[in-house]
C-alpha cells in the first residue's frame, strides 16, 4: 500500500511540473519538431527520385518517435537527480523509509506515461507533414514500446548514477544520443547479432506494426522472447550498476551536495 503511494505521489510530482511549466513543455514539443523538419527535408532532398522512398520516409518517422523516447528514456532520472543534488534535496530523498531504489524505479515509471502525453503529439505533427499515416495499434505498440525501452531505461540508471558519482554529465547525453540513432538503424535483418543490442530488435518490431501493419500476434514469437530477454538483462544490469554507484557516491559523502 506504501509503494502505490509513493508511486501517485511520484507521478502527481512529474505531472504538476509539466502544468506549472507549459512554456517549457511547449518549447520542448517545437525543437523536436524542428528538428524532425530538418532530418524530413534533408531526406526528401536526397531521396524524391527514389521510387522506395515512400516506405523510407515511414521508417523515419517510427525512427525518430523511436528516438525521442530513448532519449526521454535514458535521461530522466539524471537530470532528476542532479536538480535534487542543486536544490539540496537528495539526501532527503535518499532517506526515505521505502528506499531510494523504490523512489526512483517510481520516477522511471512515471515519466514513462508522461513521456506518452509528449511524443504521441510529435507523432501526430510528423505523420500530417509527411502525408503518411501509419497504422496506430495499441494494442500491439505498447507491449513493444514497453520492452524496447526497459533496456534504455537500464541505461539510464547507469546515467543516473554516474550523475551521483561525476554530477556534471551532461556532455556525455549527446554521445549517447548518437549511439541512440546507430541502434535503431541498425539492419537486423541482413545481421542477425544485431538482435543483441538494445532498440535495435524493438525498433523492428515496431516498424513491423506500424509500417507493414502487421501485429504483435503475427510476429515471431522467437523475437519477442529475445526482446523480452534482451530488455530484462539490461534493465537488470543498468540498475545493478546504479545501485554500486549509489553506494560510491554515499562512501564518498557526494549525496548531500552538488
Amino acid at each position: 500500500m506504501k509503494k502505490l503511494i509513493l508511486l501517485k505521489t511520484m507521478f502527481m510530482r512529474e505531472w504538476l511540473e509539466l502544468k506549472r511549466y507549459p512554456f517549457n513543455l511547449l518549447s520542448g514539443l517545437i525543437a523536436l519538431y524542428l528538428i524532425f523538419l530538418v532530418v524530413f527535408v534533408g531526406y526528401r532532398a536526397l531521396g524524391a527520385g527514389s521510387p522506395k522512398f515512400g516506405n523510407t520516409l515511414d521508417g523515419i518517422v517510427v525512427g525518430f518517435m523511436m528516438w525521442t523516447f530513448s532519449i526521454s528514456a535514458y535521461s530522466t532520472l539524471s537530470w532528476e537527480l542532479m536538480n535534487e543534488a542543486r536544490m539540496g534535496t537528495l539526501e532527503q530523498l535518499y532517506m526515505t523509509p521505502l528506499g531510494f531504489d523504490w523512489v526512483c524505479i517510481f520516477r522511471v515509471i512515471s515519466s514513462f506515461f508522461l513521456n506518452l502525453l509528449f511524443v504521441l503529439p510529435i507523432l501526430a505533427l510528423m505523420m500530417i507533414t509527411t502525408g503518411r499515416y501509419l497504422h496506430i495499434d495499441f494494442l500491439s505498440i505498447t507491449p513493444l514500446l514497453t520492452l524496447s525501452l526497459a533496456g534504455v531505461y537500464g541505461i539510464g540508471f547507469v546515467m543516473g548514477g554516474l550523475a551521483l558519482v561525476f554530477k556534471q554529465i551532461q556532455a556525455f547525453f549527446q554521445i549517447i544520443q548518437f549511439i541512440f540513432i546507430f541502434l535503431i538503424a541498425l539492419p537486423i535483418s541482413k545481421q542477425p547479432l544485431f538482435k543483441a543490442f538494445p532498440l535495435a530488435l524493438g525498433s523492428n518490431l515496431i516498424q513491423k506494426v506500424m509500417v507493414d501493419k502487421s501485429s504483435i500476434l503475427l510476429l515471431s514469437p522467437e523475437d519477442l522472447l529475445i526482446l523480452l530477454v534482451n530488455s530484462a538483462f539490461y534493465f537488470w544490469v543498468g540498475f545493478w550498476l546504479f545501485k554500486h554507484f549509489l553506494r560510491v557516491a554515499r562512501k564518498k559523502g557526494l549525496l548531500g551536495h552538488y
